[in-house]
């Protein structure tokens, strides 16, 4: 009995990266402690933050961000989510030729001499 062919399967991309753009849209906006941040957000969104959070937001790459705290923090800061973070598409990665497409053997008979076994 024959088994299918395998065929190559394309590895999947790596994921594009997001660059957190926090600190420079504050920045640019006259925002340079965690202290008028937090205040800003207070006052513009309505959002109570902690210190740590706030600092951490600004100094930090965040691994996820909650949409609530993404629409606060372009609310207090009028920008938009673009202005917050960017993604970037990872290098493309050499991808392996194509596997060739198995020619089908013919089924192979059996020596003329051979014998079968008998049966069990």
């Amino acid at each position: 009995m024959t088994t299918p062919p395998l065929h190559a399967v394309e590895p999947l991309a790596p994921p594009p990266q997001v660059e957190w753009k926090l600190r420079i849209a504050a920045a640019q906006r006259g925002i340079w402690t965690g202290t008028q941040l937090r205040r800003l957000l207070a006052e513009r969104a309505g959002i109570e933050l902690s210190a740590a959070s706030v600092s951490a937001l600004l100094t930090k790459q965040p691994s996820q961000v909650k949409l609530s705290t993404l629409a606060a923090l372009c609310t207090a800061l009028d920008c938009t989510p673009g202005d917050l973070l960017t993604m970037h598409e990872p290098p493309p990665t050499p991808s392996l030729p194509p596997a060739p497409d198995p020619v089908p053997t013919p089924p192979q008979q059996p020596p003329p001499h051979h014998r079968s076994l008998p049966p069990l």
